[in-house]
């Protein structure tokens, strides 16, 4: 288990978008920058379990659910290159770092969002849990 990685982190990940895992895909066509919305760390396991959100320089489409990320937080996140961005949270990947082939856990966060950002990020995507939609599990 490690205890390197935390809550509202930006980190690079080969993300599978929602259309790709649709079309059967297991694998994405590049990593991107993602936020860890939730890091939970199960000692009893030896796991650690990662509700992983995409972050994208492009609007959402019209089918997706997303947060405009202000100025301040992508500098924070290590983001300045960016000119705009957005979080989904209409859709997720689930993953398990210990047991992942798609996350890397040697590499070092870009940067976190804030406490308050992040309390925005997941109020939102709560309830996407709710109706229980856009799971899209790595951990096969």
């Amino acid at each position: 288990m490690t205890n390197k990685f935390d809550d509202g982190q930006i980190v690079e990940y080969e993300y599978l978008w929602d259309w790709q895992a649709r079309e059967g895909r297991t694998n994405a066509e590049k990593n991107w920058p993602v936020c860890l919305a939730l890091v939970i760390k199960n000692s009893k396991q030896g796991m650690t379990h990662l509700i992983i959100l995409p972050i994208s320089g492009t609007p959402p489409k019209a089918d997706q659910d997303a947060i405009a990320i202000p100025a301040l937080e992508l500098r924070r996140a290590g983001l300045s290159d960016f000119k705009s961005g957005w979080i989904t949270i209409s859709e997720y990947n689930y993953d398990i770092v210990e047991r992942s082939f798609y996350f890397d856990p040697n590499q070092k966060p870009r940067g976190r969002f804030s406490g308050p950002f992040m309390d925005q990020i997941l109020l939102r995507f709560r309830r996407n849990l709710i109706q229980k939609r856009g799971r899209i599990d790595r951990t096969r």
